[in-house]
């Protein structure tokens, strides 16, 4: 292994970051991160048409939220487009590489001609070992030698030796008619000059390998190490696709998934460590290696997902997820929480982290905290209220006023007023949950009077008090 890791991701900006590159992107951040290796960043940008500033952006905000920090800066693969072409003139003047003068319509003909006879439609240039003094005055490409013998070993390090004909790999081209090199000799010169010594990526880019190795080969430089990881497909086994839902990594951000549960939930998908599935991001960089990897695609489990986003939530800093949930509503286009509301909410946070998978779920059971008087009740609570008598409120509300604002003495308190009225507290619960947050399902009423305070609890009460005996 060499003196030290060097992963790095390289998607094309011509979209969001799709969920699947995000997790290539992980498998890359957790292997150099667990073994004190780097990880880099390099946009992959040489199709000028398709590529956007905005497509850039939203992959680096996408690997933001995921917290998926890259060393060094964003290398654009656009901005090397000389020393890729210098390096073509290299391997031309090295004679591992020569100029092929064929037009596209002849290229078209020998292989309709090749067709019909049943042979293999791989193009053979007849300007592989032509003389230089033969070459005409006309537009021509560089195309590499490829070995034309023997087989190429991909020895990859998820999908085991790969095996690879080299009578069936062909003279590939490294630069067009106009000078601008192709992508699979940016990408072997790019990893070369950042120095990555594993390329993790999707089994898509599998024979990929075998055409960018006889560049390598060719230049006399180290082959890194391969990984190609499985593609993920949706619940119905197919390549996920936009019908499966949200594809980006910013739409489950603004679905109120938490980073760290999206985290553990894609590195699990995938890869195993025995039979683990709630890890941490410490857990994960120090397990995370290429052999726990499985070769077959991995599908897409939403229920899983949100199980894992609801453990995480459950154990996470309090104040760390107040500032994430500002994330998720501004992900989400929706108003920030006023500075007061945030500091209720990191008070109620307690009682609002169990059972809560997700951000509208945690900040729908936070209504209580976040609302202001005068308290709506939605239907179920309006119906709670006016099934109280009138003056149970009225009653509790003075007795309430000498209780010192402990769990115990409220609980004491409440229990002995429903003993005293030959009830039980559950028969309570209802009128004051409505009072409390106006709505029917809410934290414990203990929990939403200690989190309110006596104050804002009493008013609360007597607001509620009063509107039922005016209806």
């Amino acid at each position: 292994m060499p003196d030290q890791v060097v992963t790095r991701f390289a998607p094309s900006p011509t979209g969001f970051l799709h969920i699947g590159g995000a997790r290539t992107a992980l498998f890359n951040w957790l292997y150099a991160r667990g073994r004190g290796g780097k990880f880099l960043l390099r946009i992959e940008d040489t199709d000028r048409e398709r590529s956007t500033p905005e497509a850039t952006a939203a992959i680096l905000q996408g690997m933001g939220w995921l917290g998926l920090d890259h060393d060094g800066e964003v290398v654009s693969q656009f901005e090397g487009a000389a020393r890729h072409a210098e390096v073509a003139n290299h391997l031309l003047a090295e004679g591992k590489a020569y100029k092929c003068f064929s037009t596209q319509e002849e290229i078209a003909a020998f292989r309709d001609a090749a067709r019909a006879e049943g042979k293999s439609t791989l193009f053979r240039s007849p300007w592989r070992d032509a003389d230089a003094a033969s070459h005409p005055d006309a537009p021509f490409v560089i195309r590499i030698k490829a070995p034309q013998d023997g087989a190429t070993v991909i020895r990859d390090q998820v999908q085991g030796d790969v095996t690879i004909r080299n009578d069936q790999l062909d003279d590939m081209i490294l630069l067009r008619s106009d000078g601008t090199p192709v992508y699979m000799l940016a990408v072997v010169i790019d990893d070369h000059d950042m120095g990555v010594t594993h390329v993790i990526r999707g089994d898509d880019h599998l024979n990929n390998a075998a055409r960018q190795m006889m560049i390598y080969e060719a230049m006399g430089w180290d082959v890194p190490v391969w990984a190609h990881i499985p593609l993920i497909h949706g619940p119905d086994g197919k390549k996920l696709s936009k019908r499966h839902g949200a594809l980006g990594a910013q739409e489950y951000q603004a679905m109120g998934y938490p980073a760290a549960g999206m985290r553990n939930y894609l590195a699990r998908l995938g890869w195993s460590h025995g039979d683990d599935e709630f890890f941490t991001d410490a857990q994960a960089r120090e397990w995370f290696d290429l052999d726990g990897i499985g070769k077959s695609p991995a599908r897409f489990d939403t229920k899983k997902l949100e199980n894992l986003c609801g453990q995480h939530i459950a154990i996470a800093d309090d104040a760390a997820l107040r500032q994430e949930i500002q994330g998720y509503l501004a992900a989400a286009n929706q108003p920030a929480l006023t500075e007061t509301q945030s500091g209720d909410l990191e008070r109620a946070m307690y009682c609002l982290k169990d059972r809560a998978r997700t951000f509208p779920e945690l900040l729908e059971k936070a209504h209580f905290a976040l609302t202001s008087r005068p308290i709506e009740q939605d239907a179920k609570a309006a119906k709670a209220l006016a099934s109280v008598s009138n003056g149970i409120l009225n009653e509790l509300t003075p007795q309430l006023q000498n209780v010192s604002w402990t769990r115990d003495d409220l609980e004491a308190s409440l229990n002995g007023f429903a003993e005293a009225r030959e009830t039980k507290f559950g028969k309570l619960a209802g009128p004051l949950r409505a009072a409390l947050a106006g709505r029917a399902v809410t934290p414990s009423v203990f929990d939403m009077m200690l989190v309110l305070g006596k104050d804002e609890s009493l008013a609360r009460l007597q607001d509620a008090a009063e509107k039922a005996q005016s209806s």
